[in-house]
């Protein structure tokens, strides 16, 4: 199975206490990088998360977010602290007779003071089971979408995988025949100049030119490579690893194809040939 290190991925749900809200995002990253931010309460659950998304993840550069939106209260859950409320409105009373001028308080100045308003209190345990439950189902649908993209990725390198093998086999079949047409060419050229030429000497000279521009080795090594790719393509462990050193591999058959040119045709083909490398190589840095 080969996954696309780029993905996003959002979950919610709603209970007694409040909604809480995951957000997962990914992008490429050499390892497996995960930065996380919890509401203060729930922080003891980042192990827990980190471990769960290792388990999911191998490599990609993770950024996650839990948002936790407490549930609006009513009249009937509100609690008030009876014996700090009389306190606070006694000495008001007393402070008042200080004052030449001041207005009465009221339960409402009453519930700004600290502490005799009191929140209803979050069931921490049961958010925290549902925050990790949440978790697992979005790390679900984040693994479908890289999945689904590293799919995608798979068919685009298929289909330059086979643009480059007919482009090996162009630069094959006209590798013989511009062998051949430097051969007369500089045959041509003697006799052009009428010079006396020791034919078993010129025999050899043109073997070992013809030896330094003899390019089967780096076709044969770039169908080698193609085999390489497609077998990686069909899934493993580092799949991303193992073709960004293959790219490196392609880069350097096509460079040293491209030295050994002497013909405008085949030129022209080493260029396509390095586009369309250059095109997998993008493409391969965002496999896991």
């Amino acid at each position: 199975m080969i996954c696309s290190m780029t993905g996003f991925a959002r979950g919610e749900t709603r209970g007694r206490s409040g909604t809480l809200i995951w957000e997962l995002r990914t992008v490429n990253h050499r390892y497996l990088d995960i930065s996380l931010r919890l509401p203060e309460d729930l922080r003891v659950l980042e192990p827990d998360c980190r471990e769960r998304i290792a388990a999911a993840l191998r490599r990609g550069k993770l950024d996650g977010q839990l948002r936790f939106e407490a549930a609006a209260g009513d009249e009937a859950t509100l609690e008030v602290d009876e014996y700090r409320a009389r306190a606070v409105a006694g000495a008001a009373e007393r402070l008042s007779g200080f004052l030449s001028r001041s207005a009465p308080i009221n339960g409402l100045d009453l519930m700004r003071w600290p502490g005799v308003f009191k929140e209803p209190r979050t069931d921490v345990r049961q958010v925290s089971v549902d925050a990790v439950k949440l978790l697992d189902e979005v790390l679900t649908t984040l693994t479908a979408m890289r999945v689904s993209e590293g799919q995608r990725i798979a068919n685009l390198l298929s289909e330059r995988a086979r643009q480059i093998s007919l482009l090996v086999g162009e630069v094959r079949d006209n590798a013989g025949i511009v062998q051949e047409q430097l051969r007369t060419k500089l045959r041509a050229r003697f006799e052009e100049l009428k010079l006396n030429v020791d034919e078993n000497r010129l025999e050899q000279e043109l073997v070992l030119l013809l030896q330094r521009l003899d390019v089967s080795e780096e076709l044969d090594r770039l169908d080698s490579h193609l085999a390489e790719l497609m077998n990686g393509l069909k899934g493993g462990d580092a799949v991303g690893r193992r073709l960004d050193f293959l790219m490196q591999e392609f880069n350097r058959e096509a460079n040293t194809l491209g030295s050994k040119c002497q013909d405008a045709a085949i030129t022209r083909r080493v260029v396509e040939l390095k586009v369309l490398i250059e095109q997998m190589r993008e493409q391969v840095q965002n496999l896991e």
